[in-house]
């Protein structure tokens, strides 16, 4: 079973393909390729930065988002966003100015606002993750966040499971064989490891 770990310039490459390694994987193709990527069994986006130059990054590699598009939407292959590449799946991001996703699942990437002072942003460390609804690869737990933006979602349905940082912030979006986590789980220990084990199982 190949695991294609896209590389277009902005994602925590190295600590992704270990942690995948650790939680079973065998055959995890670090890549640019958009015929890797077309063929591969699954798909992992990473993502790190802002949401226009991950964009403008994952654009600029030849044929790649045709290829993502065929495999997740067309044959169905287990496609997984991370940060940054889950907030990709949505139809826009607003930061610096407002930038079109994938629009693989609605919704806006918007600034977090925190309600009061004591609330920082980034929203950054050990949060809860609370599923909202059966999912086979979202369970209660702890998970590492990172971000100072966040997926608004236009469907509730889509929102597998949400994080309290002063207010509700989604934690996880699903849409039938996509999901993507706003967590990092190679930075989440034995609750990204699981993850990413269940991930590796899945069978939607």
């Amino acid at each position: 079973m190949t695991v294609a770990l896209i590389d277009y310039g902005a994602g925590n490459l190295h600590s992704v393909h270990n942690a995948l390694v650790k939680a079973g994987a065998t055959d995890v193709v670090i890549t640019a390729d958009a015929d890797v990527v077309a063929k591969a069994d699954r798909i992992v986006l990473p993502g790190v930065g802002a949401f226009r130059a991950c964009r403008d990054a994952l654009a600029a590699v030849p044929g790649m988002i045709d290829a993502m598009r065929d495999a997740a939407l067309v044959r169905g292959a287990p496609f997984l966003g991370v940060c940054v590449g889950m907030q990709l799946l949505a139809d826009a991001g607003e930061e610096f100015g407002r930038h079109a996703g994938l629009g693989w699942i609605g919704g806006t990437v918007r600034l977090i606002e925190p309600a009061s002072d004591d609330i920082k942003v980034p929203h950054m460390g050990w949060n809860d993750v609370r599923p909202t609804r059966d999912h086979p690869l979202i369970v209660p737990g702890e998970a590492y966040f990172l971000h100072s933006y966040h997926f608004d979602a236009a469907d509730p349905e889509d929102v597998l499971a949400v994080s309290t940082h002063g207010a509700h912030l989604v934690a996880a979006v699903g849409r039938g064989n996509i999901v993507g986590v706003q967590f990092h789980p190679e930075k989440s220990q034995s609750y990204g490891l699981s993850f990413l084990s269940r991930f590796l199982e899945w069978q939607p």
